[in-house]
């Protein structure tokens, strides 16, 4: 089932309900995934690009939630805390911390990377990876480790 299908199935169980939150933060990923196929020029889009639009919204409300949190807006943070909850269902299982830095390290064995100067090199093959399953700042944060 994509993730499309899955936001359909979930959109008509949350109006049965009565979820005003979950609907509302439903029917912004869905309008969210619909603009990026009109911006691609496609009908529908593949799982790996709806899983781009979705780290993409879960990523803006983190960002915002960090914000928030430095104005001391509490109302805001739980509205946002309760958004990414509702995101995170349709997001695949994220990596622990041992599995990422595995597939840090086995990166940086494959591209022969041995300096900070090879940073880029080695985040252009591991987040394509990692797409879903880990935050970039995390394994930017590992990769930055691994090279020192």
């Amino acid at each position: 089932m994509t993730i499309t299908e899955r936001l359909n199935q979930d959109m008509k169980t949350a109006m049965k309900a009565r979820e005003k939150k979950t609907l509302s933060v439903i029917r912004m990923v869905k309008a969210s995934l619909q603009n990026e196929a009109i911006k691609l020029g496609k009908d529908e889009l593949s799982e790996e690009e709806e899983l781009t639009v979705l780290s993409r919204e879960v990523k803006q409300r983190k960002d915002s939630l960090h914000e928030f949190k430095e104005a001391g807006r509490e109302d805001l943070v739980e509205e946002l805390n309760q958004e990414i909850e509702i995101l995170q269902v349709y997001m695949p299982q994220q990596l622990s911390e041992q599995e990422l830095e595995q597939v840090v390290q086995n990166t940086i064995k494959e591209v022969g990377a041995s300096s900070k100067a090879d940073m880029g090199k080695v985040m252009s093959v591991v987040m394509p990876k990692v797409k879903g399953k880990a935050d970039g700042s995390k394994v930017n944060q590992f990769v930055l480790k691994q090279l020192s």
